[in-house]
């Protein structure tokens, strides 16, 4: 069996970004991938200017008189004050222009007014020059890269842009998936359940997981567990997205379909993984009809729930990213405390469904089946637990949130 990191390797070897550029507006931006290097059309700040409220000295000025200045104008953001004149200190409000001759600010805090005196201002401190000055394209140079291309443009990157004068930024195309789920036990939340049947968990929980990445999702439902069914299904997905992605079917049983299916309609990886949850997994691809030469990737995830939702996670994003042209595709992960014993070393990769705890420690759900989902609605990540790994209370092991891995 592959361990996870050879097939994270196989499969994201082949995985091309899309080639298509949208100019989109400031607003219509958030969650998308930038295209392209964009620059700044201006410095920022644009002006050396105050980052306090205070007063603007000239350092030099305070030893000659003796701490006690003239107040010679007031700067409020937004407007230009005057050269400083030599002894006197301007009175100046965050954001404001240093005006020409002074080299620090004074915070409020560190100045005091005579009631009797209210033209002058005492200083109490020892500035130093620079101090609370923010410098003059500090931030943003014109002309230089303000932000690089394959970034996830998240509200902060907005900021920026919008700080560096862009109304518009050039972005991929959202990658397109299409998903259908396999299993005559399924039925759909309000529909009644047939004999043995089960609601199809998976359906919300992948299509959320790939509109949470910023693709387009494409619900093409629950398919029958016939042959014929599925290969209509995975023609029907190829035409106009970029990922067909499955659940269930993926084994060798002789309900399930997805193996000669996709292997007639394209090619067809299926690999043995040594994890738990989510041993198997489909890789290959599916020939569009309506374009000849070209092929629609495909992914098949196990049917289990958290199975499902794991593999996901750890191989479906990776994919996902590199066909966004992201390039920040690796699983994250942090050195956190168990304060849990899981003295059960297992031969596969186990990924453990845990929380962190009032004590910045990690708990460990006491139950983790594959077909328990709560597991994962109680955790925020999992343990990435190596093969004949066993952990005790206290250990260091690492952590992978899932808040890194639904964007």
């Amino acid at each position: 069996m592959l361990t996870a990191a050879q097939a994270r390797e196989q499969l994201l070897a082949p995985a091309v970004s899309v080639s298509e550029v949208e100019l989109v507006a400031m607003q219509a931006a958030l969650g998308r991938v930038l295209a392209d290097d964009v620059v700044s059309l201006v410095d920022v700040p644009p002006l050396d200017n105050t980052s306090m409220d205070g007063y603007a000295i000239k350092v030099a000025d305070l030893a000659a008189h003796a701490g006690m200045l003239q107040v010679g104008q007031r700067i409020p953001a937004g407007s230009m004050g005057t050269e400083l004149q030599s002894g006197t200190a301007a009175r100046i409000f965050t954001g404001a222009p240093i005006p020409q001759g002074a080299d620090a600010v004074v915070m409020q805090e560190d100045c005091t007014i005579d009631p009797a005196k209210p033209d002058a201002v005492s200083i109490s401190t020892s500035p130093t020059v620079g101090q609370w000055i923010r410098r003059r394209g500090e931030d943003l140079t014109a002309g230089k890269v303000a932000l690089r291309a394959g970034c996830l443009l998240r509200p902060q990157e907005l900021g920026v842009a919008a700080s560096a004068g862009l109304t518009h930024l050039p972005v991929k195309r959202r990658v397109r998936v299409a998903a259908f789920f396999t299993g005559d036990e399924l039925s759909l939340p309000g529909e009644p359940l047939k004999p043995g049947g089960i609601y199809n968990s998976n359906r919300d929980t992948l299509l959320a997981c790939i509109k949470a990445l910023g693709c387009d999702a494409t619900d093409l439902g629950i398919v029958p567990d016939r042959l014929d069914a599925t290969r209509a299904a995975l023609r029907q997905a190829s035409q106009d997205h970029d990922l067909i992605i499955t659940s269930g079917g993926v084994s060798v049983g002789e309900e399930d379909h997805i193996k000669p299916a996709v292997t007639a309609e394209g090619e067809l990886n299926l690999w043995q993984i040594a994890i738990k949850p989510g041993k198997p997994l489909a890789f290959g691809s599916v020939r569009r009809e309506s374009n000849p030469g070209t092929s629609t990737w495909f992914i098949g995830l196990p049917g289990n729930p958290v199975s499902s939702f794991v593999t996901f996670l750890l191989f479906v994003r990776p994919f996902i990213l590199r066909l966004q042209g992201r390039p920040d595709s690796a699983i994250p992960s942090y050195p956190m405390r168990a304060d849990f014993d899981w003295p059960k070393a297992d031969r596969r990769n186990e990924f453990l469904r845990v929380k962190i705890n009032n004590q910045g420690g990690l708990d460990l759900y006491p139950n983790q089946s594959s077909g328990v989902l709560t597991s994962a609605a109680w955790g925020d990540g999992l343990v990435d637990c190596a093969p004949g790994q066993a952990i005790a209370r206290g250990d260091l092991i690492p952590y992978i949130p899932f808040s890194a891995l639904l964007s």
